[in-house]
């Protein structure tokens, strides 16, 4: 890996002779220290989706099983989804909100419900699924047992590689999918001439048709899967349903191969090579799938392979490369990838799994994220189902958001670009729902969405959630807060998270006591007991309302200062956060109460922990600001996980987060553990069960929280580094305020950090206990440092756009790790 994309050049020269005084000699620039491998490698073929190895350019995705005589690679374009674009909003809704609320106020609950689901939500109420695009089969006609197999992917390319000997001949095949060219790419070659004898097939369960393009030549042809979807919306059309297009094209070297049409496939016989081209479009926006099929698959043919292999490893590598990290390594790093997990599922410490884990997690948001496209769903980008689980939607009540949570820290801010957009493009559908469901200005979206700007109440009254808009617009705010670009807060950010202010503005209303309140409300997905024994989902004021509230205004007020725009709808908020009702602690249990009322709960072991949203992925709970709140909220995620909570992928992955937000290696380290060995499938991907991305996503936002925090206006090093982890290093994590951070520990203390600007300001760092800045240098030079008065670990200097600092570190000798 490279630190050019990090670090200048003087900088990386120091680091890579600090790191190797340590280490040993660097390998080479490319590789300054040891990760392990970044490789997930298997003895065998995948004999289920779960164990195929997923790769992906953001738009195109597959999934390679790696098999030998019959192959699988299932397919697909991230725009494949069945429904259309229509009005879901209710007109009904308004016109009975008051009494829904009245009932609400007067605790009669169940009323409230029944009325909420007959006129509250949306018509219809639900969304169609994303889809799978199909699948390529090829046929390998292999008459020799098969030695020597490995599959693998390499996270440091981006490619599947699948090899194994057979009669003495080895047989190797690539995958990727490229991102400057939009297409997937396979190569299968030999070491025997001739010795390729293939068939392909393209197919998909329904909705399509299979051909053989006739305008092939003596050296290729192609395959063209095309069809429709049929759309069972209400609403729906003979011609509403998605057009798609999926075009393959088979090349032999000429003269060395046969090609020829076998009625739906294609068969090679005798070659020394094959390369395969496969692009896809669907009519999304308006699109021609078969014109861009065809000119995308054109623009890659007239490449030579090499070519087309070199342009996707510089694209990929030039965001993958920007981050490395070292936790540690065992003996298990030589066993394939599902024997390292199982070794960990029976109770063994891989810090170089966790490693890879991280990694992957990065990987697979480059591979299903990307400019210009759409953001990551339930799935990512992979998705093998007519009718997925879930739909493989976008779910704004903690799926969506969690996907994004390493973007920023992990130093991959384009793939959050995405998301921005996408959550743009619901403010005017959102609008729409605002003004008809509750009369409000500013947009709202409730708990899930699709690509179509879906934006009302749906699945049932736990739909009528409008908070999902308003937890978004926060990735607005973190966006600019890790770039400091003011360019992006004027024109994107603050407008976003403007609207949403507006809406909730409007939304809020006085409670019986004369509080501020989101009503209706609930806790995600959650419920409580009534004083009558009845359980209920809906109330008023829910405890994560108030905090996502507190979360936008106030960024909303810090942004409009720092733009010096909107004076009076600052005070407005203003205004409302000081009626806005307060976060409260039970005082029977001492815990934080997720409710305005102090409920039992039915299912205290729920996956959700929708009242820690202050603690993360907010900071307004937190151990130094607020250590009264902090205390009650580590009691409220205590008494979750001591009643089962944490059984779902994703759940496990926030409380990954939530324990290093609270500075706790430790737990932090035994619920990394624990997503591992309970919740991640041979693949490493997520299981929800059934999988779901954004257990992965989240995983690897909570082992950079774990190494490296930048909330309350300072970087904390290593605020979460557990005993397992005593000796490391990373290159590459961001810090908010416009930083790059690489930072070396052993015996649990730093022993060597560099931070580079990427803006003029004043840094505040906060290093572990038992260490000091000797002195902070900068081209050679040391500059001034200061105590900042908050703690006596942490220091102020000033620091200059582009320039990298190294903080020179002496240990305190106290080594006992976190």
């Amino acid at each position: 890996m490279s630190f050019a994309t990090v670090l200048p050049i003087a900088a990386t020269c120091c680091l890579l002779t600090t790191i190797s005084a340590v280490c040993g000699p660097a390998r080479s620039a490319k590789q300054p220290f040891s990760t392990g491998s970044l490789k997930l490698w298997y003895k065998h073929p995948a004999r289920e989706w779960v164990e195929a190895r997923p790769v992906g350019n953001g738009r195109l995705g597959a999934m390679v099983f790696g098999g030998v005589l019959k192959e699988r690679i299932q397919l697909n374009e991230n725009s494949l989804w069945d429904g259309h674009r229509q009005d879901t909003n209710n007109p009904e809704a308004l016109k009975h909100l008051p009494e829904v609320r009245k009932l609400l106020f007067a605790g009669r609950n169940r009323e409230a419900t029944d009325m909420a689901g007959k006129y509250l939500m949306g018509n219809p109420q639900r969304v169609n699924s994303y889809q799978t695009l199909g699948d390529l089969w090829i046929d390998s006609h292999v008459s020799y047992p098969v030695e020597d197999y490995r599959r693998e992917l390499d996270l440091e390319t981006g490619i599947v590689r699948t090899s194994y000997r057979a009669g003495g001949t080895r047989f190797v095949g690539e995958v990727f999918v490229s991102h400057p060219d939009q297409v997937i790419v396979i190569r299968e070659t030999c070491d025997r001439p001739g010795g390729l004898n293939t068939s392909f097939r393209l197919t998909r369960q329904q909705d399509a048709v299979t051909e053989i393009d006739p305008a092939g030549k003596p050296d290729y042809r192609q395959i063209v899967l095309r069809g429709q979807i049929k759309d069972t919306m209400p609403g729906a059309t003979p011609t509403s349903g998605m057009k798609f297009e999926a075009r393959l094209r088979i090349l032999v070297t000429p003269g060395r191969g046969t090609i020829e049409s076998t009625g739906d496939s294609i068969k090679v016989s005798h070659a020394d090579s094959l390369t395969i081209f496969l692009a896809a479009g669907t009519s999304y926006r308006g699109g021609d799938p078969e014109w861009s099929s065809r000119l995308e698959l054109e623009a890659a043919a007239a490449q030579s392979y090499g070519r087309l292999k070199d342009r996707h490893l510089r694209d990929y590598k030039r965001l993958f490369s920007r981050v490395a990290i070292d936790l540690g390594h065992t003996a298990n790093e030589s066993l394939p990838t599902d024997e390292r997990l199982g070794a960990v599922k029976r109770g063994a410490e891989d810090p170089g799994l966790i490693a890879l884990y991280f990694q992957y997690g990065r990987y697979l948001l480059i591979s299903s994220s990307r400019p210009g496209g759409l953001p990551a769903n339930l799935q990512g980008l992979w998705n093998e189902h007519i009718e997925a689980p879930w739909n493989s939607d976008y779910h704004t009540n903690i799926n969506l958001q969690m996907n994004y949570w390493p973007a920023e820290a992990t130093n991959l801010a384009e793939c959050h670009e995405p998301l921005l957009s996408y959550v743009e493009s619901l403010v005017e559908p959102g609008k729409r729902t605002a003004r008809i469901h509750y009369g409000c200005s500013g947009f709202v979206v409730h708990h899930l969405s699709n690509i179509w700007g879906f934006t009302t109440p749906a699945d049932g009254v736990w739909g009528i959630w409008p908070i999902g808009g308003a937890w978004l617009c926060r990735h607005a705010w973190e966006h600019y807060a890790f770039s400091g670009d003011r360019d992006y807060l004027a024109k994107r950010g603050y407008p976003l998270m403007k609207e949403g202010s507006k809406f909730l503005l409007d939304y809020l209303v006085e409670d019986p006591k004369g509080r501020l309140v989101t009503c209706p409300s609930h806790s995600p997905e959650n419920s409580f007991r009534m004083p009558d024994g009845s359980t209920s989902m809906f109330t008023y004021g829910a405890t994560m309302d108030l905090e996502v509230i507190y979360d936008l205004f106030t960024k909303c007020i810090e942004a409009s200062k720092l733009l010096g725009v909107d004076a009076e709808l600052r005070d407005k908020l203003q205004s409302a956060l000081t009626r806005l009702a307060p976060l409260q602690i039970s005082s029977k249990t001492g815990r934080l109460q997720e409710w305005i009322d102090d409920y039992a709960e039915p299912e205290p072991g729920h996956r959700h922990v929708s009242h820690m949203y202050g603690v993360y992925p907010s900071d307004q709970i937190d151990v130094r600001k607020t250590p009264e709140l902090a205390k009650a909220a580590r009691a409220s995620l205590e008494y979750r996980l001591s009643n089962g909570g944490g059984h779902t992928g994703w759940s496990r992955a926030w409380i990954i987060n939530l324990w290093a937000r609270f500075q706790d290696g430790e737990r932090a380290y035994e619920n990394v553990q624990a997503l591992l060995a309970k919740s991640t499938l041979p693949n490493l991907l997520d299981n929800h069960p059934p999988f779901q991305i954004d257990g992965n996503f989240g995983g690897c936002a909570g082992i950079a929280e774990m190494l490296l925090q930048s909330h309350q206006g300072v970087i904390q090093l290593l605020p979460a580094l557990p005993k397992a982890w005593r000796a490391g290093r990373f290159v590459g994590l961001r810090a908010r305020g416009g930083y790059v951070v690489s930072a070396e520990w052993n015996n649990g203390e730093a022993v060597r950090v560099f931070v580079k600007a990427t803006r003029s300001s004043e840094c505040r760092l906060r290093l572990p206990q038992g260490e000091s800045v000797e002195a902070i240098v900068e081209s050679g030079k040391s500059i001034p440092r200061h105590l900042t008065g908050i703690d006596s670990k942490t220091i102020s200097f000033q620091v200059a756009a582009g320039r990298t600092y190294q903080l020179r570190i002496r240990a305190g000798g106290i080594g006992q790790g976190r």
